[in-house]
């Protein structure tokens, strides 16, 4: 497990979070822990390291 920053698409609160370096390329959402919105993270791994990571917000 990785852990990673990023900031928040809506609140820009910093957000730690735990990710699977054993799965080279995953897409999920998960909500923020300051304003709960929902937030859609694009993450790629190469050799066990972060390569890629996108973060966005999802249209509601």
């Amino acid at each position: 497990m990785l852990e990673h920053f990023f900031q928040c698409p809506y609140c820009w609160s910093e957000i730690s979070m735990l990710l699977d370096t054993s799965i080279t390329h995953q897409i999920y959402i998960e909500d923020c822990e300051t304003c709960c919105n929902p937030i859609e993270l694009n993450v790629r791994f190469e050799n066990h390291e972060l390569s890629n990571i996108e973060v966005k917000s999802i249209e509601q």
